[in-house]
């Protein structure tokens, strides 16, 4: 596993009191079509090497970039998710942002559980995706990456969707009973809209969740869930900007590139990555 943006990074810029902590997880344990999420966080990693240091008019990496070593993914679920918690958990201590970098969406459970232990706060998430990710055990697995939404609302993580364009009844439900605050893809996409403020109650501790997904697929085929009608690459950047002006981000994923052997998807992963840094640092514009 090498460093997210390596070659650009000067010595001070690597180091452990960076800014941005990033961990890799590359899980793959409860994909329910196409597979190949586990070489996600070193294909992103790869890419990193070929981006600039300008993104969006600032440069994110002088405020610092350390890439941790992967977590391990053997063993039962429930184990995997407590010791990426413990990682996040470890970096927001720090008073870091932690970066995980996945891997299918399951992960998001156990990082966004470190972040919360963490902080000792309530925290919400702004969340782009195809799917809803709230259905119940699917599969018979609580951990699954279509049910890990719901695991988090149980926890009592609010909750705002952009982009989801693919759910089911049980879905919808979950929507109503947890207030999940939503607007859909089809909706966004059709009104060519920007910016959707959130609720004057949502939770100032942001954590953002990124299924590459969310992107359509003509942006981002190498995923193991493409739908039809998704995102535009600046749309989906531009929603996550919005969000968060007047919060603050406390930690963000960005999951489900499974590699296709086309790097132009690694980059876009890996720049999609770089542009959150971005938006991380100007976020109380």
């Amino acid at each position: 596993m090498g460093i997210f943006l390596d070659s650009e990074l000067t010595s001070g810029e690597r180091a452990d009191t960076a800014r941005f902590r990033v961990i890799p997880m590359p899980l793959e344990r409860t994909v329910s079509y196409g597979a190949g999420t586990k070489s996600g966080p070193n294909a992103i990693i790869a890419a990193s090497d070929e981006l600039e240091r300008i993104c969006n008019g600032s440069e994110p990496c002088i405020h610092g970039i350390h890439t941790e070593a992967e977590v391990n993914c053997d063993g039962p679920l429930p184990d995997v998710m407590e010791r990426l918690a413990q990682r996040t958990e470890s970096a927001v201590n720090a008073g870091q942002i932690p970066v995980t970098l996945g891997g299918e969406h399951s992960l998001s459970y156990g990082a966004v559980m470190g972040v919360s232990r963490a902080l000792g706060k309530p925290i919400g998430i702004v969340q782009i995706d195809a799917h809803a990710d709230l259905r119940v055990a699917y599969q018979g697995e609580k951990h699954s990456h279509a049910s890990v939404m719901h695991l988090l609302s149980e926890e009592g993580v609010r909750l705002a969707q952009f982009g989801v364009r693919a759910l089911c009844q049980q879905e919808v439900d979950s929507r109503a009973q947890h207030q999940v605050f939503c607007v859909d893809a089809e909706e966004l996409v059709t009104k060519n809209t920007l910016a959707v403020d959130l609720p004057d109650d949502f939770p100032e501790h942001i954590y953002v969740s990124f299924d590459v997904d969310g992107l359509d697929p003509s942006l981002m085929p190498a995923t193991g869930t493409p739908v039809p009608g998704g995102l535009g690459y600046y749309q989906a950047l531009r929603l996550v900007e919005n969000a968060l002006k007047g919060r603050k981000c406390v930690g963000f994923d960005v999951v489900e590139l499974a590699p296709n052997g086309n790097e132009a998807w690694d980059f876009t992963a890996a720049q999609i990555v770089y542009r959150l840094m971005a938006a991380c640092c100007a976020e109380r514009n």
